[in-house]
């Protein structure tokens, strides 16, 4: 029986031993992951491990001292971040960083730039679907909209490019219990609809819950891999994050 984190026949996304270095500090090194079409993959570890960097390195914002990163085959290593949104790849940010003297709907807006079809209106209302709260706020200035609300604008802006695959960045941070419990359950729904996910998250036991695949994090390395449910049993998780 082959291995539940074996690579399926549509590889999306693949990390070949990239290393990334701030000054002479070593953030990440020789780390090698994939992302196969269809899955919600986690990234999980102590903080300053590595994960935010590696997703940063996917979308261009920090430079790869080595290594490559192919998307569909197709080597994006060095690519800027406008760069990739085109090819479909979209990123929810730590921070959410939204224009905050903007709209609800301006920045929803500002999240199909790149569009120029007749469908945005239609994906607007899709997103209204997916996140209700939104709707009600349509002209709001998102600076004032609660945190749990700015996120999920951040999702909403983000699936307005209609990513291949989606970048989430600590997107429980800072969030009431509902509004994370909320922000987990569209992400399964985004995930059904055909959106891959590569998701970096604090509560590793949330993100492995939904998660087809996790990798763990430790100092720069990636020093284990496998099924979400199978390493929320490891020994070695629950004693790193729950003290088991």
């Amino acid at each position: 029986m082959k291995p539940t984190w074996e690579r399926g026949e549509e590889l999306l996304l693949e990390a070949k031993e990239i290393s990334v270095f701030y000054g002479g500090v070593r953030a990440i090194e020789n780390a090698s992951f994939w992302v196969d079409s269809g899955e919600i993959v986690a990234m999980i570890g102590p903080n300053g491990a590595g994960k935010s960097t590696a997703l940063k390195a996917i979308f261009g914002l920090v430079k790869l001292r080595g290594g490559d990163i192919l998307f569909q085959g197709e080597n994006i290593t060095g690519l800027r971040p406008y760069e990739h949104v085109p090819k479909g790849i979209s990123l929810v940010p730590d921070g959410r960083r939204l224009f905050p003297s903007m709209s609800v709907l301006e920045n929803l807006e500002m999240g199909a730039f790149l569009r120029n079809d007749k469908d945005i209106q239609n994906d607007i209302e899709r997103i209204f679907g997916l996140f209700p709260a939104l709707k009600e706020r349509t002209r709001q200035k998102a600076g004032v909209l609660s945190t749990g609300e700015q996120q999920m604008l951040a999702f909403g802006r983000a699936l307005m490019q209609r990513p291949k695959l989606l970048l989430a960045d600590e997107p429980s941070v800072g969030l009431s219990p509902d509004y994370v419990d909320t922000i987990f359950e569209r992400l399964i729904e985004i995930n059904k609809s055909g959106t891959s996910v590569l998701l970096v998250e604090q509560n590793a036991r949330m993100a492995l819950e939904i998660a087809h695949r996790g990798y763990v994090f430790k100092i720069g390395t990636i020093f284990m891999e496998g099924a979400g449910k199978e390493l929320l049993e490891k020994d070695e998780v629950k004693k790193v994050f729950w003290g088991d």
